[in-house]
């Protein structure tokens, strides 16, 4: 996935979850951030980070005409839209990335489908058979290791529990975790700030729903899902 237009900026701070401070160009510019997450460990005053330019904010009713897309930790540029993995992913469905891992191609892909009480981010069929998969981005790394949740996140453990429940009813379940990065190795649920969705995710697993991690080639004006990671739970 690409975007159209995109500026680089220095971090300032961040009043609340939907806004930052960005310089840009020696200008001070109130931002919107496209990651409602905490993302402390990567909003860092000073970092280098990139912004998507809206050049027809104002006729879109647009409050800002910027959105943060990613940033610098360090020399490990991540991008940080969390809208961006799911047009990722479906990009990678279409573009025979899934067909090349797993030898199965899916057709008839479609997104955000209701089942029953549930909304999968994605579905499609695989040999004839209805597929559903929900898609995590996931921007938190420690020492090489991707980790998710960075916040508590109950509505995660709900897609978890709904995948779960259509494996058990025979349908074929994935969970993908869009790795929004280069440089780690493995892929781990955040035990220690969401139990519960570790919990989910083994469960979600022992009942057949399969766990996938992919790294991403990131670019300053996009990213594409790229290899598989290790999973570990």
């Amino acid at each position: 996935m690409r975007y159209a237009h995109i500026e680089k900026g220095i971090f300032r701070e961040r009043p609340n979850r939907f806004v930052a401070q960005v310089e840009i160009n020696g200008r001070e510019h109130t931002v919107h951030v496209k990651n409602t997450g905490r993302c402390r460990e990567l909003l860092i005053p000073g970092a280098k980070v990139l912004l998507e330019y809206h050049p027809d904010a104002a006729a879109q009713g647009r409050k800002t005409q910027y959105s943060l897309t990613g940033v610098y930790k360090g020399h490990l540029l991540i991008n940080m839209d969390s809208q961006a993995p799911n047009t990722a992913a479906m990009e990678w469905l279409q573009n025979g990335g899934f067909q090349r891992e797993t030898g199965m191609k899916p057709e008839n892909i479609r997104r955000e489908i209701t089942f029953g009480q549930s909304r999968f981010d994605l579905a499609f069929t695989l040999k004839g058979k209805p597929a559903f998969m929900e898609v995590k981005g996931v921007t938190l790394e420690k020492d090489g290791v991707a980790l998710f949740p960075d916040a508590p996140t109950e509505r995660g453990v709900k897609h978890l529990k709904e995948l779960a429940a259509a494996a058990e009813d025979g349908f074929l379940t994935f969970v993908l975790f869009v790795i929004q990065m280069k440089g780690v190795y493995e892929f781990r649920p955040n035990q220690e700030m969401h139990k519960a969705f570790a919990d989910a995710l083994a469960e979600a697993g022992a009942a057949g729903v399969k766990v996938l991690a992919y790294d991403c080639d990131v670019r300053e004006d996009g990213f594409c899902i790229d290899r598989a990671v290790k999973c570990g739970f």
